[in-house]
Protein backbone atom coordinates (compact mmCIF):
# COMPACT_ATOMS: atom_id res chain seq x y z
CA UNK A 1 0.00 0.00 0.00
CA UNK A 2 1.26 3.29 -0.80
CA UNK A 3 1.09 5.71 2.33
CA UNK A 4 2.27 9.58 2.34
CA UNK A 5 3.41 11.75 5.07
CA UNK A 6 3.32 15.85 4.81
CA UNK A 7 4.53 17.98 7.59
CA UNK A 8 4.60 21.86 7.72
CA UNK A 9 6.16 23.53 10.51
CA UNK A 10 3.59 26.22 12.17
CA UNK A 11 -0.24 26.39 11.42
CA UNK A 12 -0.09 29.00 8.78
CA UNK A 13 1.84 27.30 6.29
CA UNK A 14 0.55 25.09 3.47
CA UNK A 15 0.33 21.54 2.88
CA UNK A 16 -1.49 21.59 -0.52
CA UNK A 17 1.55 21.18 -2.74
CA UNK A 18 2.73 18.55 -0.45
CA UNK A 19 -0.39 16.75 -0.62
CA UNK A 20 -1.05 17.24 -4.61
CA UNK A 21 2.14 15.76 -5.01
CA UNK A 22 1.51 12.47 -2.93
CA UNK A 23 -2.14 12.29 -4.55
CA UNK A 24 -0.22 12.20 -8.17
CA UNK A 25 2.01 9.68 -7.01
CA UNK A 26 -0.87 7.40 -5.88
CA UNK A 27 -0.77 7.56 -2.11
CA UNK A 28 -4.06 5.99 -1.09
CA UNK A 29 -3.53 7.45 2.28
CA UNK A 30 -1.65 10.46 3.78
CA UNK A 31 -1.03 11.20 7.17
CA UNK A 32 -0.58 15.18 7.50
CA UNK A 33 0.31 17.46 10.48
CA UNK A 34 1.44 20.98 11.42
CA UNK A 35 3.94 20.89 13.92
CA UNK A 36 7.67 21.72 14.03
CA UNK A 37 10.46 19.11 12.95
CA UNK A 38 12.24 19.30 15.35
CA UNK A 39 9.68 18.29 18.26
CA UNK A 40 9.84 15.15 18.91
CA UNK A 41 6.52 14.47 20.02
CA UNK A 42 4.46 14.17 16.47
CA UNK A 43 1.39 11.99 16.31
CA UNK A 44 0.61 11.75 12.62
CA UNK A 45 4.21 10.61 12.39
CA UNK A 46 3.74 7.91 15.12
CA UNK A 47 0.49 7.12 13.80
CA UNK A 48 1.46 6.25 10.58
CA UNK A 49 4.73 4.14 11.98
CA UNK A 50 2.65 2.03 14.30
CA UNK A 51 -0.40 1.01 11.24
CA UNK A 52 2.70 0.56 8.66
CA UNK A 53 2.46 -3.66 7.53
CA UNK A 54 5.58 -5.14 5.65
CA UNK A 55 5.65 -4.58 1.85
CA UNK A 56 4.20 -0.99 2.32
CA UNK A 57 6.24 2.01 0.69
CA UNK A 58 5.93 5.38 2.73
CA UNK A 59 5.75 8.72 0.22
CA UNK A 60 7.50 11.77 1.23
CA UNK A 61 7.55 14.75 -0.39
CA UNK A 62 11.37 16.15 0.54
CA UNK A 63 13.26 13.97 3.36
CA UNK A 64 13.06 17.25 5.97
CA UNK A 65 9.72 16.41 5.83
CA UNK A 66 10.35 13.08 8.09
CA UNK A 67 13.52 13.61 10.12
CA UNK A 68 14.13 16.66 12.59
CA UNK A 69 18.12 15.79 11.70
CA UNK A 70 20.32 13.24 9.36
CA UNK A 71 20.36 10.87 12.26
CA UNK A 72 16.50 11.03 13.01
CA UNK A 73 15.80 10.72 9.54
CA UNK A 74 18.74 7.13 9.40
CA UNK A 75 16.62 5.76 12.67
CA UNK A 76 13.76 6.19 10.83
CA UNK A 77 14.28 4.50 7.44
CA UNK A 78 16.26 1.41 9.35
CA UNK A 79 13.07 1.38 11.54
CA UNK A 80 10.98 1.18 8.24
CA UNK A 81 13.50 -1.50 6.38
CA UNK A 82 13.50 -3.65 9.31
CA UNK A 83 9.94 -4.00 9.63
CA UNK A 84 10.13 -4.49 5.30
CA UNK A 85 8.70 -1.07 4.41
CA UNK A 86 10.03 0.77 1.78
CA UNK A 87 10.75 5.07 0.89
CA UNK A 88 10.58 7.28 -1.54
CA UNK A 89 11.02 10.61 -1.19
CA UNK A 90 9.77 12.76 -4.76
CA UNK A 91 11.90 15.46 -4.64
CA UNK A 92 15.59 14.00 -3.27
CA UNK A 93 14.89 11.11 -5.94
CA UNK A 94 15.31 8.83 -3.72
CA UNK A 95 13.41 5.05 -3.51
CA UNK A 96 14.81 2.75 -1.18
CA UNK A 97 12.73 -0.18 -3.49
CA UNK A 98 15.65 0.17 -5.95
CA UNK A 99 19.38 -0.57 -5.37
CA UNK A 100 20.42 2.48 -6.83
CA UNK A 101 18.29 4.43 -4.38
CA UNK A 102 19.46 2.58 -1.77
CA UNK A 103 23.16 3.65 -2.87
CA UNK A 104 21.39 7.17 -2.87
CA UNK A 105 20.40 7.05 0.50
CA UNK A 106 23.36 5.07 1.91
CA UNK A 107 25.68 8.05 0.35
CA UNK A 108 23.76 10.87 1.94
CA UNK A 109 23.88 8.83 5.32
CA UNK A 110 27.72 8.39 4.78
CA UNK A 111 28.09 12.16 4.25
CA UNK A 112 26.33 13.03 6.87
CA UNK A 113 28.24 10.85 9.04
CA UNK A 114 31.67 12.03 7.56
CA UNK A 115 30.83 15.50 8.42
CA UNK A 116 30.08 14.97 11.80
CA UNK A 117 33.02 13.04 12.37
CA UNK A 118 34.85 16.28 11.06
CA UNK A 119 33.43 18.52 12.93
CA UNK A 120 34.39 16.42 16.41
CA UNK A 121 37.79 16.74 14.82
CA UNK A 122 37.97 20.07 14.16
CA UNK A 123 36.38 21.16 17.87
CA UNK A 124 38.71 18.50 19.64
CA UNK A 125 41.61 20.16 18.16
CA UNK A 126 40.68 23.86 18.53
CA UNK A 127 40.07 23.10 21.97
CA UNK A 128 43.66 20.94 22.59
CA UNK A 129 45.16 23.96 20.53
CA UNK A 130 43.56 26.50 22.86
CA UNK A 131 44.68 24.85 25.96
CA UNK A 132 48.49 24.39 24.35
CA UNK A 133 48.32 28.46 24.32
CA UNK A 134 46.91 28.32 28.31
CA UNK A 135 43.31 28.76 27.25
CA UNK A 136 40.16 27.43 28.37
CA UNK A 137 37.73 26.63 25.59
CA UNK A 138 34.49 26.62 25.96
CA UNK A 139 31.17 28.67 27.90
CA UNK A 140 33.19 30.39 31.47
CA UNK A 141 32.10 27.98 34.36
CA UNK A 142 30.77 29.50 37.10
CA UNK A 143 29.48 32.60 36.27
CA UNK A 144 26.34 34.14 35.80
CA UNK A 145 24.69 35.41 32.52
CA UNK A 146 24.81 38.95 33.70
CA UNK A 147 28.61 38.24 34.64
CA UNK A 148 29.37 36.33 31.69
CA UNK A 149 28.26 39.35 29.68
CA UNK A 150 30.37 41.64 32.09
CA UNK A 151 33.29 39.29 31.43
CA UNK A 152 32.81 39.60 27.69
CA UNK A 153 32.55 43.64 27.70
CA UNK A 154 35.78 43.27 30.02
CA UNK A 155 37.75 40.93 27.30
CA UNK A 156 36.86 42.62 24.39
CA UNK A 157 37.80 46.26 26.01
CA UNK A 158 41.13 44.56 27.49
CA UNK A 159 42.51 43.65 24.50
CA UNK A 160 41.63 46.90 22.80
CA UNK A 161 44.41 48.09 25.11
CA UNK A 162 42.86 51.44 25.42
CA UNK A 163 41.99 51.41 29.11
CA UNK A 164 44.73 50.80 31.78
CA UNK A 165 43.57 47.71 34.35
CA UNK A 166 42.08 50.45 37.14
CA UNK A 167 40.13 52.53 34.96
CA UNK A 168 38.73 49.54 33.00
CA UNK A 169 37.55 48.18 36.56
CA UNK A 170 36.50 51.32 37.76
CA UNK A 171 34.00 51.49 34.16
CA UNK A 172 32.71 48.02 34.92
CA UNK A 173 31.93 48.43 38.35
CA UNK A 174 33.87 45.06 39.76
CA UNK A 175 37.43 44.94 41.96
CA UNK A 176 40.70 44.24 39.62
CA UNK A 177 40.45 40.67 41.31
CA UNK A 178 37.11 40.20 39.61
CA UNK A 179 38.48 41.79 36.21
CA UNK A 180 41.28 39.46 36.24
CA UNK A 181 38.85 36.63 37.26
CA UNK A 182 36.59 37.25 34.12
CA UNK A 183 39.87 37.62 31.93
CA UNK A 184 41.24 34.34 32.92
CA UNK A 185 37.35 32.77 32.38
CA UNK A 186 37.43 34.48 28.48
CA UNK A 187 41.26 33.38 27.98
CA UNK A 188 43.04 36.38 27.84
CA UNK A 189 46.42 36.24 28.05
CA UNK A 190 46.99 39.40 30.80
CA UNK A 191 49.92 41.35 30.12
CA UNK A 192 52.94 40.14 32.52
CA UNK A 193 53.23 43.81 33.30
CA UNK A 194 49.53 44.15 34.39
CA UNK A 195 49.14 40.84 36.24
CA UNK A 196 48.44 40.79 39.72
CA UNK A 197 50.97 40.12 42.30
CA UNK A 198 50.66 36.89 44.05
Amino acid sequence: MKIGYARVSTQDQNLELQIDALEKAGCERIYKEKVSGAKRDRQQLEKMLSELRKGDEVYIFKLDRLGRSMKDLLELVNQLQQNGVDLISLQDQINTTTAQGRLTFNIFASLAEFERDLIIERTTAGLKSARARGRVGGRPRGLSDEAQRTAMIAATLYNEQQLGVNELAKRLKISKATLYKYLRHRGVEINSSQKPKQ
